[in-house]
């Protein structure tokens, strides 16, 4: 979810609770009042009534307006003081129709007699009132949301451009080209930090990058001159003398080091070039010849270990390096022979979505890690590094490898879209 658009979502719910809350508050507050207001003027004529009574001696007439009825009684023998405000109903004769009231029941005395007086008023003006202000209130609250969500939709999205304009240019930012982050154009002074920030960050990974590029390639260089001088030295220790059982074993221990080594040497060095994408290259390859290329390679290994090579193949070309595509189909089909049994199989099925690899083989725990670096088996001799080479190869060219293991089968599947 996007900062506008989660910030717009808690922005706009709190406005609407909020709103909601204080209008509700609002509405019981002028209806108090109103109430209040009415009550008043039941009062004032129930003290009209009282002080008519007493300089008279005589009630006043019954009456009947358009928003006021007055009504007598006799009051019960045994009644004490009443003076009673509740809500009733009233009859408008104009209209002819039942309106909200609110009325006052009160005793009067008269000749020593108790009066119950029934002042009634119609709410009919107070409650227009009221739903007048709710719905100026209402109408004020829908303004004042839209107007909110507008600005933030629009304002907001305007405010925040030359962050997403930063973003996006820190997603096409590489190390290895020579171009900047650039400066966005804002009066936003945080903006402006961020953009100093992430150009001081570039250049610090940049300077970075090419100081560790300069390391490996004179290790590399370095590396490689040791190791050609022992070859050297050791095919010269060979070609001179005879040596005994021991001393051969010896000198093919060291022959064995040396060669896997270099073989490690190598392997690394080429993992510091897929991940810094230093390998260009890219051609359309026809993957179902090199497929069959490949199986024709490892006829001999196949012979040798007894192993059946099933190959269901179909048209398939994808654009990468022919030297990366190599060594990934290398890496497959060596691990499907290493890790093989006895008169195992190997089963290579290639269609227009996706190339599987599968191989009979034992089991083995560590599943999660077949793709790190030196992850492998006790009983494997390899250097740990094929898998993840491949792993890299994928990624590079926005491919996923995936494993599974289905009873003794082991499939690698590369999947040619994400």
């Amino acid at each position: 979810m996007k900062l506008t658009t989660y910030y717009n979502r808690v922005n706009i719910i709190t406005s609407i609770v909020v709103l909601i809350a204080t209008g509700v508050i609002y509405y019981l507050f002028i209806h108090l009042i109103l109430t209040n207001k009415l009550d008043k003027d039941l009062a004032v004529e129930e003290e009209e009534i009282q002080q008519y009574t007493r300089t008279f001696q005589k009630l006043p007439l019954p009456a009947s307006y358009i928003d006021q009825s007055v009504s007598y009684r006799k009051a019960p023998k045994d009644s004490v003081t009443v003076r009673d405000f509740s809500y009733t109903t009233y009859f408008n004769l104009k209209e002819k129709e039942e309106e909200p009231g609110r009325r006052l029941i009160t005793i009067v005395e008269l000749k020593g007699e108790h009066i119950l007086v029934t002042i009634t008023k119609s709410r009919v003006e107070s409650e227009d009132l009221v739903r007048v202000i709710l719905l100026i209130t209402l109408g004020v609250t829908i303004i004042l949301l839209g107007c909110l969500f507008l600005i933030n939709r629009f304002v907001l999205n305007r405010l925040w451009q030359p962050f997403y304009n930063i973003l996006k240019r820190m997603k096409v930012f590489e190390v290895t080209s020579s171009e900047h982050v650039g400066i966005e154009p804002t009066r936003i002074d945080e903006f402006n930090e961020l953009t100093q920030s992430v150009n001081a960050m570039a250049e610090r990974v940049r300077y970075d990058y090419k100081e560790l590029k300069s390391f490996t390639d004179n290790a590399s260089h370095e590396m490689m001159t040791p190791l050609a001088v022992i070859n050297s030295k050791l095919d010269s220790l060979v070609q001179t003398d005879v040596f005994t059982e021991q001393q051969s074993a010896l000198l093919e221990d060291i022959y064995q080091a040396t060669g896997r080594l270099s073989r490690l040497h190598q392997s690394l060095l080429l993992l510091a070039k897929i991940e810094n994408n230093l390998i260009g290259d890219i051609q359309a390859i026809d993957l179902k010849e090199l497929i069959a290329q490949k199986a024709r390679q490892f006829e001999e290994l196949l012979e040798r270990d007894g192993l059946t090579l099933e190959v269901i193949l179909c048209e398939k070309t994808i654009n990468m390096s022919r030297y990366l595509a190599d060594i990934l189909l290398n890496n497959l089909f060596s691990n499907a022979v290493r890790h093989n049994i006895k008169g195992g199989k190997i089963i290579v099925e290639l269609s227009n979505v996706k190339l599987v690899i599968g191989n009979t083989g034992k089991d083995f725990e560590t599943k999660t890690k077949l793709f790190d670096r030196f992850s492998k088996s006790n009983e494997s001799d390899g250097m740990g590094l094929g898998l993840a080479i491949s792993k890299q190869v994928c990624n590079l060219y926005g491919y996923r490898i995936d494993y599974e293991q289905v009873k003794k089968m082991h499939y690698f599947s590369i999947f040619f879209d994400r």
